[in-house]
């Protein structure tokens, strides 16, 4: 999509699978070196899947943002859902704290990454979590509309080849 839009970015995916916030955490700082202009944060998943408080996973993600920030780059914030099976409370914990991320710093935010992804069979694998590649592909529609305005505004009348970090759950 970048490639087809005419943007020359390196995307570098510094996701692990499997892990938390805290392992974000733990590796933000080398993710953040180099050119890098712009940090999709998506982490969180995989915290929530485990029942990790709600608080530590907001901190973790706040500090996250603030290092990005101070390094001078973007940050979108793809925000994540508990599972209804998580209660009623912890479900609305962990969407008022992605909310208030968002507001707190000011960052593009998508409310629910796996919108239109989770819970439909067929884009999902037969671990009845992760997305399959057509899944995969939604979801990078997704990310590609919320950051495209973001590409666009920071490349008008230039010309450049930096990264484009991806942190992953």
């Amino acid at each position: 999509m970048l490639d087809a839009d005419g943007y020359k970015y390196e995307v570098v995916n510094a996701g692990v699978s499997g892990d938390t916030t805290a392992g974000g955490l733990r590796r933000i700082d080398w993710s953040l070196e180099g050119d890098v202009r712009f940090v999709i944060l998506e982490l969180g998943g995989n915290d929530i899947l485990r029942g990790q408080p709600v608080e530590l996973l907001q901190k973790n993600l706040a500090i996250m943002i603030e290092k990005i920030q101070k390094r001078g780059a973007k940050v979108l914030l793809a925000g994540m859902e508990a599972p209804t099976n998580a209660g009623p409370e912890y479900r609305k914990e962990v969407h008022e704290a992605y909310q208030e991320l968002a507001r707190r710093y000011d960052v593009v935010f998508i409310p629910f990454l796996l919108k239109d992804v989770a819970g439909t069979e067929k884009f999902i694998q037969e671990d009845g979590t992760h997305p399959n590649e057509q899944g995969t592909r939604i979801m990078a529609e997704i990310v590609y509309k919320a950051l495209r305005p973001l590409l666009f505004e920071r490349n008008v009348g230039a010309v450049h080849s930096p990264t484009f970090v991806q942190s992953s759950c």
